[in-house]
Formats: C-alpha cells, sequence, structure tokens
C-alpha cells in the first residue's frame, strides 16, 4: 500500500473526528490560558518591582535628609533587593509562589528579616499555581490517554479491525500513523501559545527551543505508552483504567511518596524556627553585660577590637554590633537550612528520573530560572549585598566619622546577576 495515500486518508479521517478536534480546541485553549496568566503574572511583577526600586531611592533619600548621625541613618532607611522574573518564567512560576523574590532590608540582624515575606493567597499555597509547566506535565498526558487508549478496542467493538488490518497490508502501520496524527495535533496545539509567548517576550531562542524540545519528547513518551496499552487486547474501559493508573503512579504517588521520604531522611529547620531563635538572642542581648556582645562580635570583626562603649547611655555601635550577634547566634540553624534546602533539592531531581510529569516540570522551572537553585542563588545575593552594607557602616560607626550626607553616593546598591 502507498505510504502517502494511507497518510493523506487517515489525516483525511481524523480532520473528521469532532470528538479529537474538541480536544484539540480545549488544549490550545488552556495552554494559552495557562501562558497568559504566566504572562500576567511576571509583568505584575515586573512592575511592581519597579514601582519599587523607584520608591526605594526616593525614600531613602528623604531619611537621610532628616537624620543626623550614621545609627540613625541606617536604622531608619530602607534598602530594596529583588529577583526579577526571567525571560520564561510566565510559562513556569515554580518557586517564586513560595519563597521570596523581595525584600526591604534594614541594617539590623539580617535572619530576621530574610525569611519574613509577603503573605501568599491560601488557595494558591493549597492547590498550585495553574501554569504551563503543571499544564503540559499533569494534564495533556489525561487528554492523550483519552483520546488514544481506545485506537485498537474501539474498531475491535466495531467489527473492522480484520479488514483495516487487511486493507493495510501490515498490523502496526495504520494504527501508528492513527496514533501519531493525533498525538501530532496535540503537540502542536500545546506549543503554539508558548511560540507565540516566547516571541512576544522576548524569550532566549535556546531557551524557548529547549522547552519545546522538553515537550515534544515528553508527549511523545506519553504518545508511545497509550499505544502499547492500546495493542492490549482488551475492552477500552480495561485499558483507560491501566493508563490512568499508570499516571496516577507516575505523577502522584511517586512524587508524593519521594517527597515524604525526602523530608524524613534530610531534616531541615524551620525558616520560622531561625526568625525566632534570632529575634531572642537579639532581644537578650539589651540585658547582657556590653563586653559579653562586643566580645563575640570581635570574633569576627578583630580589626575593631579597639573600640570601647563610652558611657552609659545608648551607642549605636554596640546596638548593631549585638544585631550582628543575633546573626552569629542562628548562623548554624541558617547554614543547616539552605544545606538541606540544596540536598533535598538534589535527592528531588533524583527521583524525578522515576516519574517523567515532575522531571519535565523541573526541566521547564530551571530553564525558566525558578526552581529551588535560584531561589537559593537569590538569598545569597541578599546575604552578599547586606554585608556590604555593614561594611559601609561600620567604619562610620566604630570611629565616630562625622555625618555627612554626601557620603552616601558611595553606598552599595543591590543589583541582582540575573
Amino acid at each position: 500500500m502507498n505510504i502517502a495515500s494511507a497518510l493523506i486518508r487517515e489525516a483525511r479521517f481524523v480532520s473528521y473526528d469532532r470528538v479529537f478536534l474538541g480536544w484539540l480546541l480545549v488544549v490550545f485553549l488552556f495552554a494559552a490560558a495557562a501562558i497568559g496568566s504566566g504572562l500576567a503574572e511576571t509583568q505584575h511583577q515586573n512592575e511592581t518591582i519597579q514601582h519599587l526600586v523607584e520608591a526605594d531611592q526616593r525614600d531613602r533619600a528623604s531619611e537621610y535628609s532628616k537624620q543626623g548621625d550614621w545609627g540613625s541613618a541606617a536604622y531608619y532607611s530602607f534598602h530594596f533587593t529583588y529577583d526579577p522574573p526571567s525571560d520564561f518564567a510566565y510559562a513556569a512560576m515554580g518557586q517564586r509562589d513560595a519563597v521570596p523574590w523581595k525584600h526591604r532590608l534594614r541594617m539590623l540582624a539580617l535572619e530576621g528579616q530574610i525569611y519574613e515575606h509577603d503573605a501568599g493567597n491560601p488557595e494558591l499555597a493549597l492547590i498550585g499555581r495553574f501554569d504551563f509547566a503543571f499544564f503540559v506535565s499533569f494534564v495533556v498526558p489525561l487528554v492523550l490517554i483519552f483520546l488514544l487508549h481506545d485506537t485498537q478496542a474501539s474498531e475491535r467493538v466495531a467489527g473492522r479491525f480484520d479488514l483495516l488490518v487487511a486493507t493495510t497490508g501490515t498490523d502496526g502501520f495504520l494504527w501508528w500513523t492513527r496514533v501519531f496524527l493525533r498525538s501530532g495535533g496535540i503537540i502542536v496545539a500545546t506549543i503554539l501559545p508558548l511560540i507565540f509567548a516566547g516571541s512576544l517576550n522576548d524569550t532566549s531562542f535556546s531557551t524557548l527551543i529547549s522547552a519545546i524540545g522538553y515537550v515534544i519528547v515528553y508527549l511523545v513518551f506519553w504518545t508511545i505508552v497509550c499505544i502499547w496499552f492500546s495493542s492490549w487486547r482488551r475492552s477500552a474501559p480495561v485499558i483507560l483504567s491501566a493508563l490512568i493508573g499508570v499516571w496516577v503512579l507516575l505523577g502522584t504517588i511517586v512524587p508524593a511518596g519521594g517527597r515524604v521520604f525526602i523530608d524524613r531522611i534530610v531534616p531541615v529547620p524551620s525558616g520560622s524556627e531561625i526568625l525566632l531563635t534570632q529575634r531572642e538572642a537579639v532581644n537578650d542581648a539589651w540585658d547582657l553585660p556590653v563586653e559579653t556582645t562586643m566580645t563575640a562580635f570581635f570574633e569576627r570583626h578583630a580589626e575593631w577590637k579597639g573600640y570601647t562603649k563610652t558611657g552609659d547611655g545608648f551607642d549605636w555601635a554596640w546596638f548593631y554590633a549585638f544585631q550582628q550577634v543575633g546573626d552569629q547566634e542562628t548562623e548554624r540553624l541558617s547554614v543547616a537550612y539552605s544545606k538541606g534546602r540544596r540536598e533535598r533539592d538534589r535527592l528531588a531531581g533524583l527521583l524525578s528520573l522515576a516519574s517523567p510529569p515532575a522531571l519535565l516540570e523541573r526541566s521547564l522551572q530551571r530553564l525558566a530560572q525558578t526552581d529551588s537553585a535560584a531561589s537559593l542563588v537569590y538569598e545569597t545575593e541578599v546575604r552578599q549585598f547586606h554585608l556590604a552594607l555593614r561594611k559601609f557602616y561600620y567604619p562610620r560607626l566604630f570611629r565616630e566619622e562625622p555625618f555627612n550626607v554626601e557620603t552616601f553616593t558611595k553606598l552599595p546598591q543591590f543589583s541582582p546577576a540575573s
């Protein structure tokens, strides 16, 4: 039988299939909705960042003009730090819904600030965001299952199976052709909104091509799974139940069970525990002898050992010293928290090899720079910036330099690496 004519015949047959056309439209609309939602969210985040950057500079300049000493200027001024969404974040919001991507920092103890963030939407925290990564990882495979599970079973029920095999002259060519025409249509309907959004958002060509490649490979995987199950000489409901069972196993049981296992074997202190420990250390410092605080401070900043607190009144240098000591008290917990998150993420990456839906979602989040690794990079940038602030203020506080507003032109400015 001529292959070209067979393809044309099957394509014509598929084009008349209203059920398939209906699912095609549904996939396209939902993919577009997921992409549109992501674009709206990233635009909102960018606008928020732009607004806060301008307000931050304006408010700090105003605050400096009101102060007359370095300690007050440091205490009352805020510094805005942020992690802007990447040019592909609209497709996979990832950790940006769960961890902070902006802070307003002061020269106070850092641990009490870095783990604070805006209260999120509780419903969003419960069910997660319906973004493109979630849609293509968990929803589109279900569409393929519903479309392809009865490819052969329906023909057996209709009594056309043997006739079709005899007509095509091969048992496999017809089914592979029919399945991949449907699957190809679903793939095209899925990636078209992604391509359009990529051109609209100036997404890096390499990132967009990689994402499209991941999606195609993933959906081809599910197509092959559907073909294998549909070749069973079983009724359509039995095949459908088996395929949904595979989907539940790979998309739900393996990731959820793995997460519980990983959380058990890699204990991680909570951010709230770190915050509480740091605040207790800072509050207790008010009642401790000055020498106790300064001795702990000099362990990290020996260059200021010549400093001695003068008088019995309040002293800004001592105040910021015990803020620093508060961070030192929680350093062990903070390091354990970061290391634990990295180890959990590493193990989750290994686990995802047994769960294609989780693997695709992680791959898209990595491309979008919204994964756990990206959030840890931003946290490191915040810590480095806060350290730079301390290096700016400490010499002026401990040397008791005359206050000069013009000196703030040398103040460190936060600049994200991404």
